[in-house]
């Protein structure tokens, strides 16, 4: 991912990837990193998908597919729920210009099938399935501390604190209780307190208001 970095920070109860937006998965992008984390390390950060769904779930198809070309699909099989993310404001413009640019690359040359896949050799997906409903991520997981380590990042870091950093960057953006909600299809109220209807229009607010801060801090 060009133009791309990361900066550790911190949260008081779990590690976080905390980074703005568009500097966030360089330590996967680098020389002797892997494409495809850096990609799904974005995903997480993004759409807040967990990484189950992200690597054993996210099909090409799911990404602007012809009934929906502006637009993808977010499963979250945890809760059984599913987001669409629209991708372009009402102008056009695009709310995750660097990551499209990767899937929109992965779309281009293949017609369905898993999203993520290793770097190297035959594309293997990154996970096994032990059983036709087990997910085993532990090649992905060691792959993830290495290139953590290789950057020199806080040691504590794993995958799953992409996602928590896209939540703080979120809440950080202004996002309310009920975009949030509807973008993370959360059902917990003791995950974010407020429910509210959860529609297209709120993840698209959300959307905005992260990409309005990353501008700002841009700016800066």
């Amino acid at each position: 991912m060009n133009g791309t970095g990361i900066q550790a920070g911190s949260s008081p109860q779990k590690p976080s990837g905390h980074a703005p937006g568009w500097l966030f998965a360089s330590a996967f992008s680098h020389p002797g990193g892997y494409p495809s984390l850096a990609t799904a390390a974005l995903i997480a950060w993004e759409w807040w998908q967990r990484e189950r769904d992200i690597f054993a779930t996210f099909d090409v198809m799911h990404y602007r597919p012809k009934e929906r070309p502006n637009a993808v699909r977010v499963l979250h099989e945890k809760t059984g729920e599913e987001t669409w993310f629209p991708l372009f404001d009402e102008s056009g413009v695009p709310f995750y210009s660097e990551l499209m640019s990767e899937l929109d690359a992965i779309k281009r040359e293949r017609i369905g099938g898993l999203m993520l896949r290793r770097d190297w050799g035959e594309r293997a997906p990154w996970p096994t399935w032990p059983t036709p409903d087990e997910v085993d991520l532990t090649h992905m997981s060691r792959k993830v501390k290495e290139v953590i380590r290789a950057a020199g990042l806080r040691n504590e870091l794993t995958f799953t604190s992409f996602r928590h950093g896209g939540f703080t960057d979120s809440a950080d953006a202004g996002l309310s209780d009920a975009e949030m909600r509807a973008a993370g299809r959360h059902k917990s109220a003791k995950v974010l307190p407020t429910y509210a209807k959860r529609t297209m229009k709120q993840v698209e607010a959300g959307a905005k208001k992260r990409r309005a801060m990353r501008t700002q801090e841009r700016e800066e």
